[in-house]
């Protein structure tokens, strides 16, 4: 059993970088993550990265994980 397993994990910035590898990483311990961030999907911003990207590598492996687009951040 992994250590994160039977919890939500909710990942801020998970589109691309140190998010995105934290998001990962907790999904590969077994955590059920939401990844927040503003690029849903590649192309909404110039640098390479985005939440589509992120939550289908974390599901590719087998891992639950669910993209939040959060547009306005207060």
């Amino acid at each position: 059993m992994t250590r994160m397993a039977g919890r939500v994990a909710i990942v801020t910035g998970a589109s691309r970088g140190i998010g995105q590898a934290i998001a990962e990483l907790l999904a590969r311990e077994g955590a059920k993550v939401v990844c927040v961030a503003r690029t849903l999907k590649e192309g909404d911003h110039p640098l390479k990265g985005s939440l589509g990207s992120t939550v289908a590598e974390i599901r590719a492996a087998g891992a639950e994980a669910t993209a939040v687009a959060s547009r306005h951040i207060v």
